[in-house]
C-alpha cells in the first residue's frame, strides 16, 4: 500500500507523465501475448512466429504470412481497458504529455488518446506498396489470400516486422517526450525488445515506475516496482 501512495502522490505532483507500454497493456483486454502462455509463441506453426514475421518470410512466402496475420495478429473488436482509459483522461486533464507503445492494436486512440508514438505501427494502417493507397484493417481481414490494392499491389499492414528499421521520426518524438518528462511509468513490457527497450536510456528524472507481472533487466534502477496486473494499480489511480 505504501508504494501505491506513493505512486498516487506522483501523479498527483506531475505534469508531465509519459507512459511507455509494452504487450501487457493489451492483455487485459483479451488480446494475447507474443510471450506468454496463450500468446502466439506458443502456438503450433510450421515456423516460429518470429521467423512468419520477418520480412524475409513475408516477401518470399506472403500467403503463408497473411494467413498467420488475420489468425494472430489482426486484434479487431477489442476494447480499451482501465489502464488506457486511465491514460486518456490524464492526457485530458493536461498531466499526461505522451502514450510511447510497442502494441499495434491501436486501443490507445480509441480510449481516447491523441499523442500516441507507436515503435511497432498499427494494424489499423495498410498501404499498397505500389501506389500507397490507404486500406482499413477490415480490407486486409475480408480478402482472399494476398490483399491487392486495385492498381494490383499488395497492401502490407503498417507493421514494423523483424529485420525492418523502426520509424525515425517517431523514435525522435518518444525520445523528446521521455527526455522532457517528470514521471516516466514503464508498463507490459518485458523491456527485452531492442530498440524499443533502450529508450527508457533517455529518461533523465527520478521517478520512474515499473509495472509489469514478471521481472524487467531494469527493476533495480527503477524507484518504483510493482509486479502485479495494470488493471489492479489503474483502477486505483
Amino acid at each position: 500500500m505504501e508504494k501505491l501512495e506513493t505512486l498516487k502522490t506522483w501523479v498527483a505532483e506531475s505534469s508531465r507523465i509519459v507512459f511507455f507500454g509494452g504487450a501487457g497493456v493489451s492483455t487485459e483486454s483479451g488480446i494475447p501475448d507474443f510471450r506468454s502462455v496463450d500468446g502466439l509463441y506458443s502456438q503450433h506453426f510450421a515456423y516460429p512466429p518470429e521467423t512468419i514475421i520477418s520480412h524475409t518470410f513475408y516477401e518470399r512466402r506472403p500467403e503463408y504470412f497473411f494467413r498467420f496475420y488475420r489468425e494472430k495478429m489482426l486484434p479487431l473488436g477489442f476494447e480499451p481497458n482501465i489502464t488506457h482509459k486511465v491514460l486518456a483522461r490524464w492526457e485530458a486533464e493536461g498531466k499526461l504529455s505522451a502514450v510511447v507503445t510497442q502494441n499495434i492494436d491501436g486501443l490507445h486512440q480509441k480510449a481516447g488518446s491523441k499523442r500516441v508514438y507507436e515503435l511497432h505501427g498499427s494494424v489499423l494502417r495498410n498501404y499498397c506498396v505500389r501506389c500507397r493507397k490507404f486500406y482499413p484493417a477490415e480490407y486486409v481481414r475480408d480478402a482472399q489470400g494476398v490483399p491487392k490494392c486495385t492498381c494490383g499491389g499488395t497492401v502490407k499492414p503498417d507493421v514494423v516486422l523483424y529485420e525492418e528499421s523502426l520509424d525515425q521520426e517517431t523514435i525522435e518524438k518518444s525520445v523528446m517526450a521521455i527526455r522532457g518528462a517528470d514521471l516516466l511509468i514503464v508498463a507490459g513490457t518485458s523491456l527485452t525488445v531492442y530498440p524499443a527497450a533502450g529508450l527508457i536510456h533517455y529518461y533523465q528524472g527520478n521517478r520512474l515506475v515499473l509495472i509489469n507481472r514478471d521481472e524487467t533487466p531494469y527493476d533495480s534502477q527503477a524507484d518504483l516496482v510493482f509486479h502485479e496486473s495494470l488493471g489492479n494499480i489503474f483502477s486505483k489511480l
